[in-house]
């Protein structure tokens, strides 16, 4: 699946989630206050059943008579002209003190039908409701509030396929002793109904608004995604322009950064990485040029060499002798120059290799031990005790590069100068020193300033010392001291702590 795809699909669901959502709070609240109207109109119907009966001159007469207030009654209280509707007593009250017969509801009251539960469990249907009312059934619940004559219950009920909402409420005579129930009932048909068109309604706009959201969030998606998608296709243009000339890439090429939001950011971080890149990939040309061009002289002078030697005894003893010396020094000097590419040629990668503590105090006291074997200068240490973190082999080389040149440019006995204190390392000599043209250029891969070119060396000794800094984190300095020679400082990184006793701590 694409990300296009993808994000008209998150769209669209988060659209569909909202709408269900909107049309299912839409759909309880209509319902709630469709029911809720309902429930409100089975009151008003059985108020005037729960209140006390009226008095021998309060009782109006059947045909229009007025009640209280004015009202017609809603129950007929005069004596029938024949048999009860419900074909229980002769009054107008029945046994429970509830009229034998009622009336409509006034015009714009609330209707409802009627029937009355005594504390028994009869139940009876007083007149003035159609010729064969129909009984609703009833449950424990009714007769239990008929017989206490108190309290009242909400439920749906179906009688003869008719869906009902049903009030039941309890009535007690004050003073009587005359307790039971008023049960009114109306249909739900009309409230269910409405409730089912705007079901069909709701499930129309929501399909339709799911269908919307799905097209414009493809749109919106296609209309997001088009710097990507030109990135994409600037970069799949470079793979592609590589691969058909050989992985050669044009690196110079370089992506539109238009605005500063994330799709500029990556394509400001896209051409910073190939800033990187291009660098990387001129360093590594000049490097195996100029490795050629240094492994170019020692080989054709091991050449012309071993082509002498094929014709030794036409030579002296002695010419054989330093011929032979020669071609060992001429193969030692190629192996030395090998091994700097190659290390040169690492880089600051570690090659998956872990970085650990080292005490950089015995590093640097081994490599003078191992120069002042050598002869030609003393050294002078002042070594305080360090512990850094990097790959130990690199930290060795780069210590012995850096002793090595101060000894090469030292006079005959004189003196060098090793310090190692907060973690960096400090080497002069008593040389020439550098030229101020050559300060600058003192680390360079193959850089040898006027005065080396007749020294032995390939000019890769303190490149070496400075990426094997870089590789810890540090860095590597050169200039002249005070009072003449060189003087150079190299720093591999944050040092480890240490504790009271001068022993070396885990590195924060």
């Amino acid at each position: 699946m694409t990300l296009r795809t993808r994000i008209a699909a998150v769209a669209g669901v988060s659209v569909a989630l909202a709408v269900l959502a909107v049309a299912v709070g839409l759909y309880v609240a209509v319902r709630t206050d469709l029911r809720g109207e309902v429930d409100k109109g089975l009151r008003e119907r059985a108020r005037p059943f729960t209140q006390p009966p009226p008095g021998d001159g309060d009782v109006g007469a059947q045909g229009g008579a007025e009640g209280p207030g004015g009202r017609p009654p809603l129950f007929d209280g005069g004596p029938p002209s024949g048999p009860s509707p419900s074909g229980r007593g002769e009054g107008g009250f029945g046994p429970g003190g509830l009229p034998s017969s009622v009336q409509p509801a006034p015009f714009g009251g609330a209707s409802g039908y009627v029937q009355f539960l005594e504390t028994n469990g009869t139940v009876r249907v007083p007149g003035g409701q159609g010729l064969s009312p129909a009984r609703i059934p009833t449950s424990a619940r009714d007769r239990s509030i008929a017989r206490r004559g108190s309290g009242s219950v909400l439920t749906d009920r179906t009688v003869r396929g008719t869906e009902l909402r049903v009030l039941t409420q309890g009535v007690d005579r004050l003073g009587t002793g005359r307790r039971g129930a008023v049960m009114v009932a109306r249909p739900l048909g009309e409230v269910n109904s409405e409730l089912n068109r705007l079901l069909l309604i709701l499930a129309i706009v929501g399909a339709v608004g799911i269908a919307l959201a799905a097209g414009l969030g493809a749109i919106v998606a296609r209309v997001a995604l088009a710097p990507v998608r030109r990135f994409t296709a600037r970069t799949e243009t470079l793979t592609e322009e590589g691969a058909l000339r050989g992985a050669s890439l044009d690196l110079s090429r370089r992506l539109e950064v238009e605005g500063d939001d994330e799709l500029g950011r990556l394509a400001d971080s896209f051409n910073r990485t190939l800033d990187a890149l291009e660098r990387s990939m001129q360093a590594q040309r000049r490097l195996v040029a100029d490795a050629g061009h240094e492994l170019r002289t020692p080989i054709a002078s091991l050449r012309a060499n071993i082509q002498v030697l094929g014709e030794a005894e036409r030579l002296p003893e002695h010419e054989r002798e330093s011929l032979r010396n020669d071609i060992v020094g001429e193969l030692d000097e190629l192996t030395a120059l090998v091994a700097d590419v190659v290390e040169l040629a690492r880089g600051t990668a570690s090659e998956g290799r872990q970085a650990d503590e080292v005490r950089l105090d015995e590093i640097v006291r081994a490599a003078i031990e191992k120069a002042t074997r050598r002869g030609g200068v003393r050294f002078e240490q002042r070594l305080e005790l360090t512990v850094v973190t990097g790959q130990g082999d690199r930290i060795e080389r780069a210590v012995g590069n850096l002793l090595e040149n101060a000894r090469k440019w030292s006079p005959d006995g004189g003196l060098v100068e090793v310090a190692l204190q907060d973690g960096v390392l400090s080497v002069r000599d008593h040389g020439p020193g550098f030229d101020e043209q050559d300060v600058a250029h003192v680390f360079d891969r193959f850089y040898r300033a006027d005065g080396a070119r007749g020294l032995p060396g390939s000019g890769l000794g303190l490149a070496i010392v400075r990426q094997a800094a870089e590789a810890c984190g540090g860095y590597a300095e050169a200039g002249n001291a005070e009072g003449g020679g060189a003087l150079l400082k190299i720093s591999f990184g944050q040092r480890a702590g240490f504790s009271a006793s001068g022993d070396a701590l885990d590195a924060p």
